[in-house]
C-alpha cells in the first residue's frame, strides 16, 4: 500500500474550471481554490461579476480567469474550453455549480418551460460540461469532477417539483459516471448542499431561516458558502483519490433528523 505520506493534499498549480462562480457558493468556491494555489477559470453568466471575482483573487496573490458563460449554449461552452485551455493548457478539475431555482405548481401554464429551463441548467448543462472537458480531464493524473445536487436530491418540496427532479438526476448522473470513469482515472462525486446563505435564499425572512434552522438543522444555523465551498475542495484533493460516486451532504444535519 502507498505510504500516507505520497498522498498529497496540496492542488497548487491545477486548475478548476467552476460554473456559476460570480456569487454564492460558486464564488466562495472560486476563492477557496485559488487560496490554496489553484488556477481557477470562474465561469458565469454574469461576466461583469465573474471579472470582479478574478479582481479579488488576483488581489490575493491568485490567479483566475473570467468567461462569460451559459451552460445552455453549446458554442459558448466551446468557446469557453478553448480560452481556458488557450490561457491555462489544461484542466484539473470541472466543478458544475451553475443553478437555478424557480417555484411552479404542476397545474401552473408555465410549469412546462419552468421545467425545461430548470433541468437545462441543472442537469442537462452539467453533462454538457463533462463532455466538452472530458478529453481535457482524461490527460490529467488527478482528474475531478464535483456535480453540486442538494439536499432536495435525497427528498422533496412542494412546488419544486422541477428543481428536485434534477437534483436527484444530479446524484445519478454522479454515480454512473463515477463507475464510466473511474476506471479512466476521473473520480466522480457531488455535493448536496441545505439551507445556505445565497441569493437563492435571500429572500427568506430571517426569523423564518432561524425557525426553520432551528426545528430541521442539527447545528441549527443556515451554512455559509465557504463551508460548501470546503467540502468541494475536500473531493479534490489528490489525496482523496479513492473517494468515488459519493453524495455528500454539507448541511448541518439535516439529511438525518427524524424528529
Amino acid at each position: 500500500m502507498e505510504s500516507f505520506n505520497n498522498l498529497s493534499r496540496s492542488i497548487k498549480g491545477r486548475v478548476a474550471l467552476i460554473t456559476g462562480a460570480a456569487s454564492g457558493m460558486g464564488k466562495a468556491t472560486a476563492q477557496v481554490f485559488a487560496a490554496e494555489g489553484a488556477r481557477v477559470i470562474v465561469t458565469d453568466i454574469n461576466e461583469d461579476e465573474a471579472k470582479n471575482v478574478c479582481k479579488l483573487i488576483e488581489s490575493d496573490g491568485g490567479e483566475a480567469l473570467a468567461i462569460s458563460l451559459d451552460i445552455t449554449n453549446e458554442e459558448q461552452i466551446k468557446e469557453c474550453i478553448a480560452k481556458s485551455i488557450k490561457s491555462f493548457g489544461q484542466i484539473d478539475y470541472l466543478i458544475n455549480n451553475a443553478g437555478i431555482a424557480s417555484p411552479v405548481n404542476i397545474g401552473d401554464e408555465n410549469y412546462a418551460d419552468v421545467w425545461q429551463k430548470t433541468l437545462e441548467v441543472l442537469l442537462t448543462g452539467q453533462t454538457r460540461m463533462i463532455r466538452a472537458c472530458l478529453e481535457h480531464l482524461l490527460k490529467s493524473d488527478a482528474a475531478r469532477i464535483v456535480n453540486i445536487s442538494s439536499t432536495e436530491g435525497f427528498g422533496a418540496t412542494p412546488t419544486h417539483s422541477p428543481y428536485t427532479a434534477a437534483k436527484h438526476g444530479v446524484i445519478g448522473l454522479t454515480r454512473s459516471l463515477a463507475l464510466e470513469l473511474g476506471p479512466q482515472g476521473i473520480t466522480v462525486n457531488c455535493v448536496c448542499p441545505g439551507p445556505i446563505n445565497t441569493n437563492m435564499t435571500a429572500a427568506i425572512d430571517q426569523k423564518d431561516k432561524e425557525t426553520f434552522a432551528r426545528r430541521r438543522v442539527g447545528l441549527k444555523r443556515y451554512g455559509e458558502p465557504v463551508e460548501v465551498a470546503h467540502a468541494t475542495l475536500s473531493l479534490c484533493l489528490p489525496a482523496s483519490s479513492y473517494i468515488n460516486g459519493v453524495a455528500l451532504p454539507v448541511d448541518g444535519g439535516l439529511s438525518i433528523r427524524r424528529a
